[in-house]
């Protein structure tokens, strides 16, 4: 291979491309945001306009639309993808912060927390936790979840006396498999619109296989807890007596079951029953049904678009925090700024990766892979998987890991034939970003604060609970993707 093939091929601009997003976000301690942008910029100069023309013949575009593509102006083509991706899923992520945060302030999160619990008692308590975590998690972020949760361990725990480290690491099991498995969390959710993966299906399928890999970390967390003791320790944003308060609050101060669970079955319902109805049902024979019955399909595949489904939950959660804040409505705005702050940034990282993701299209990496793993395609699973854990490990984003991996591999998707759904190697994006958090991770700060484990403890319990969460996933899907390829 002369040095100008070295430097044109795929493989090469790709680990140009992920060394300047690693390097650019640990060692230059750049944002994410710009550090994925920056790549994108670098991998769009270097990728010959020859590749860029085989890309979009490949895609299914005609010669001169190959040609038009390929002669667009670098930050033309950034600028695309950007709003591509926006388009896809800024108003998701938006709703999806509306929801979390209105949880969080109108006291539904903690209702379904106690809920779960007088369902399970005090001695099961910990298989609550682990649940709740995990839902919850689904539509709050990871650090909301611990935010949340956190306090309800110690105040547990300072009621029992024993099993501390238990209940904090079920809850980081439950929340960490959440964000990176289930939409509409912010990585799933990128990660199931470029792997061309219906959104429902990766409800579903996350679902499952997240109430699989947590059990795994339920089981870890048992061991952990027979081998060491940590104790509740106080702290000064967290102190044990504010905690006994808090939790003595009285159930009337919180909003009913129902309506607290309101704003995450709304989205869900209606995104899985028109997943169903695109999946199973027969437009043809929609004449045969009668004037209700068309009625109602007409409104769940109204309601079950991603957009709608997301805003109609937001719209639900917006009503039980003002139903909660009737003496202070004025608040509302505030609350409201906070979760777009929040989500706005994620919709930046997002598109940025967005756009970093489609420049690692363009270099014809996916026809390169598929040319290596001509003949034994089941090792693009554990391939997945591996460049995941890897770049998640080296630079400490999870959400960053999913868009890096599900760019170089959703070029493949509808180009190359697969043996299996594309499903699969998305839930092994998914599993394997998270391996393996430490403190290159803002999240690792996040549960060691929250907690107030030292670093010693988290690395030797936390860390090693995501190792082992995500090869039993790894294990789970190379097993039904043989069993089930769903092609």
């Amino acid at each position: 291979m002369s040095l100008l093939e070295l430097f044109t091929d795929p493989v090469f601009i790709i680990l140009i491309g992920v060394c300047i997003v690693v390097g650019g976000i640990i060692g230059l301690k750049l944002h994410p945001f710009l550090a994925l942008l920056l790549g994108a910029f670098v991998v769009a100069l270097i990728t010959p306009v020859s590749a860029i023309e085989h890309f979009a013949l490949a895609k299914g575009a005609t010669p001169a639309a190959a040609l038009e593509m390929a002669s667009r102006h670098i930050g033309e083509r950034i600028a695309l993808s950007f709003g591509e991706t926006c388009g896809k899923l800024g108003i998701m992520i938006a709703m999806a912060a509306i929801i979390g945060k209105c949880l969080l302030e109108s006291g539904a999160a903690e209702r379904i927390v106690r809920s779960v619990l007088n369902v399970t008692g005090m001695k099961k308590a910990p298989i609550a936790f682990l649940v709740s975590s995990f839902f919850i998690g689904i539509p709050v972020f990871f650090d909301a979840v611990i935010f949340l949760m956190m306090p309800l361990a110690k105040a547990l725990s300072i009621r029992t006396g024993k099993d501390y480290l238990l209940l904090v690491l079920v809850i980081l099991a439950g929340s960490v498999m959440a964000n990176s498995l289930v939409p509409p969390a912010p990585g799933p959710l990128f990660l199931a619109g470029a792997m061309n993966i219906p959104i429902g299906l990766m409800i579903v399928a996350g679902t499952l296989l997240g109430l699989i890999t947590i059990s795994a970390g339920y089981l870890y967390a048992l061991w952990a807890n027979r081998r060491w003791t940590v104790p509740v320790r106080d702290s000064l944003d967290a102190k044990i007596e504010d905690i006994k308060m808090n939790s003595e609050k009285p159930d009337s101060q919180l909003p009913s079951l129902w309506f607290s669970l309101l704003p995450i079955l709304i989205p869900l319902v209606f995104i899985c029953a028109n997943t169903y109805l695109s999946s199973f049902g027969s437009p043809s024979s929609t004449a045969t049904h009668s004037f209700v019955v068309n009625m109602l399909i007409q409104l769940v595949q109204f309601l079950g678009n991603k957009n709608i489904a997301l805003a109609s939950g937001a719209v639900a959660a917006l009503i039980l925090l003002a139903n909660q804040k009737k003496e202070n409505s004025a608040g509302m705005t505030s609350f409201l700024q906070a979760a777009l702050t929040s989500g706005g940034i994620i919709i930046l990282i997002i598109a940025a990766g967005g756009s970093f993701g489609a420049m690692l299209q363009q270099t014809g990496i996916s026809s390169r892979i598929a040319e290596l793993t001509n003949g034994y395609q089941m090792a693009l699973i554990p391939l997945a998987f591996i460049i995941a854990a890897v770049i998640r490990t080296a630079q400490g984003s999870a959400t960053v890991a999913l868009i890096t991996v599900s760019g170089i591999l959703s070029g493949m998707i509808g180009t190359e034939p697969l043996q299996f759904h594309q499903l699969y190697l998305g839930l092994a994006i998914g599993c394997g970003a998270k391996i393996m958090p430490w403190m290159n991770d803002s999240g690792f700060w996040v549960v060691c604060k929250m907690s107030n484990l030292t670093e010693k403890e988290a690395l030797k319990t936390f860390s090693p609970m995501n190792i082992v969460m995500g090869i039993t996933g790894l294990i789970f899907i190379l097993i039904l993707a043989k069993l089930f390829p769903l092609i």
